[in-house]
Formats: C-alpha cells, structure tokens, sequence
C-alpha cells in the first residue's frame, strides 16, 4: 500500500508538472507567432593567420626541450624582423575567408549575402576571396540566387578561390563554377550539371475508392502534373520541356563562367570524383581547403568572414526553456525507473 501511494503521489506531481511546461510552452509559441520580426544580425571577423602560427608553436612546444625552442624563437624572431623591414605588414595581401554550407533551400544565402557585401566596401584586385563551399545542390531559384552574389564578387574585379572538400554538385556546382580557380580534395563529388523533378500520383489510387479529385486553372500550362489529378500526355510534355529550358540555362551558366569545359560532355547529370574531375576541367587544381589556405597564410593576412543572425528574445527563451523541459523529463523518467 506504501508502494502505491508514493505512486500515486509521483504520478500527481508528474501530469501537473507536464501541464505547467504545455502552458509555458504554449505562452512562448503565442509571443514568437505575434508580429515576428528578425533581430537582425552581427560580421564576426577572425584572423586566421594567429590560429596556424598557434598550431605550430603548440608542436614545435611539445617536439623541441628549452634550448630547441629557445634558439628556434631567436631564429623566428629575426625572420620575422627582416621580413617587416622588407615589406610592411600592410602591404601583404588580404584573403578573406567565406563558407557556405547548403541544404535544399540554399538557406545559407541570407549570410553569404551580407559577407560579401561587407567585403566589397574594402577588397580591392589586389585581395582575394576563398569560399569553402559544400553543397549537393537544391532547388534552382535558390542556388541561382547564391550563385548570383558571388557573380557580384567577380564583377568587382576581385580574384575568386572555391575550395570544395567534400561535395559541389547540381546547384552547388552552379556556383562552384564562378570561381575563376576551383580547388577540389581528390575524393570530392563535382558535377551533377542537370536538373530533376518528381513527384508520385495517386489518382488511381483515388478512383479505386471513388474519390474525385477536381483541379481548376486559368491559363493551359498553369498547372502540367499533379499528384491528385489526372495527367496528360499533353501534361508531361510541356513539363519535359520546362525541365529542358531549365537545363539549357544551366548549361549556358556553367559555360559562361568555365569556357575551357566541353559543356555537352559533362553536362548529363553525372557526377566525377575530383580526380576524374580535373581531367574534364571541372576543377583546376586538387588540394583539400586546409592545405590551400596553410599555404596563403605564409604570404598575406588571411580574414574569416561570418555574419552571424541574432536571435530574438522569444527564440532564446524558447531554447531555454526546451532544453529544461527535456531535462525535467529525463529526470522524472529515470525517477520513474526506479519506483518500478
């Protein structure tokens, strides 16, 4: 009877619990829906030439006793003296730093803009900017438009470097291609020049159980294939024939800005490996992002751009208060556990 009525008395404390976290809950979706507005957000700005000169320190510290080390920090020192007197620390060059990491939305977008607007005010021909790009494409509006900030940054005559480790693929291969030098690791995925759509069909489905299903347009194309409707020949033709312009313009893209491809070639939809890759001028050089950016750090100032969005008030209580709310229940479950 004591067994049950600890129970029974958990069990209280539990559903009042779960209701107090539903009316809280319910209270912050209420202030985030009513006229959600976005904070706005902030450049972040790292040099990273300190983190690779860091990395090295840190080996030769732990590779080097004292009297190593001490002579190898006289020895730098010097170089570094020279190297000052030679060339002003302003006169290096400038590379600043970009990345973009796409999903189906290209929602990476809204902060490549602001990046590149930002440096444009100050870069100059004599800068350049290195985007370390992944992406296996998406929808073609979206990628169009990322594609289309970076076009403003070769319009401004200021050298572009893509750097792909890992994927560039259909809409990420769209903008890979405005780079007027494309570095590729030798396993990454490159290509992809095509444009697909699908979509399932149920009308028969439908008709099985007698269901109609009506679609009213105004215009003849408005609407070429649904998923409830029944389809037409008529139908798909004009859909094959969208996906066909689609693709002309995309071939035409990639054509623009890589002259040196053979755009019939490699324009069918398939994919290569970087290795392959470069045999068919999709890319100019293999190297991973790490060993290009390693070896520009030697020769100018290397600045990391990341415009980061705030988030609102609402949307910071929200995290909070989900994450207390998953610690309550992970504490009363495993409570639970034991009273079993």
């Amino acid at each position: 009877m004591e067994f049950l009525a600890e129970y029974a008395s958990f069990l209280a404390k539990t559903a009042t619990l779960v209701i107090a976290v539903l009316v809280v809950l319910s209270a912050i979706a209420g202030l985030r829906g009513k006229g959600r507005r976005k904070a706005g957000g902030q450049l972040q700005v790292t040099r990273m030439n300190e983190f690779y000169k860091e990395l090295r320190e840190r080996l030769e510290s732990g590779l080097l006793d004292k009297a190593q080390l001490k002579a190898l920090r006289k020895q730098q020192a010097k170089a570094e003296k020279q190297q000052k007197k030679g060339k002003a620390e302003d006169e290096k060059g400038r590379v600043f730093v970009l990345d973009f990491d796409g999903d189906i939305k290209a929602s990476a977008t809204e902060s490549l803009r602001n990046e590149i607007t930002a440096l444009l005010t100050l870069a100059t021909s004599r800068d350049e900017v290195v985007l370390r790009l992944e992406s296996g494409g998406g929808l073609v509006h979206s990628y169009g438009l990322a594609a289309s900030q970076l076009a403003r940054i070769r319009q401004a005559g200021i050298p572009l470097t893509v750097c792909i480790d890992k994927v560039a693929a259909s809409g990420g291969y769209m903008m890979a291609c405005i780079g007027e030098k494309i570095v590729s690791a030798p396993f990454a995925v490159l290509g992809s020049i095509g444009v697909v759509a699908q979509l399932p069909n149920v009308n028969r489905l439908l008709k099985k159980h007698d269901i109609d299903f009506e679609v009213l347009t105004a215009g003849e194309y408005k609407r070429t294939l649904t998923v409830f409707g029944e389809n037409t020949e008529k139908g798909r033709e004009k859909f094959q024939e969208d996906l066909d312009i689609t693709h002309q313009l995309f071939k035409d893209f990639v054509a623009r800005y890589r002259p040196q491809l053979h755009i019939d070639e490699v324009a069918t939809g398939e994919v290569w490996l970087g290795i392959a890759a470069l045999n068919r001028k999709l890319v100019d050089e293999l190297q991973t992002s790490d060993e290009y950016l390693s070896t520009r750090a030697r020769e100018a100032n290397l600045f990391h751009l990341r415009y980061a969005e705030r988030k609102s008030l609402q949307e910071r209580i929200g995290v909070a208060a989900s994450g207390a709310v998953e610690n309550t229940l992970v504490g009363l479950w495993s409570k639970l556990g034991r009273l079993r």
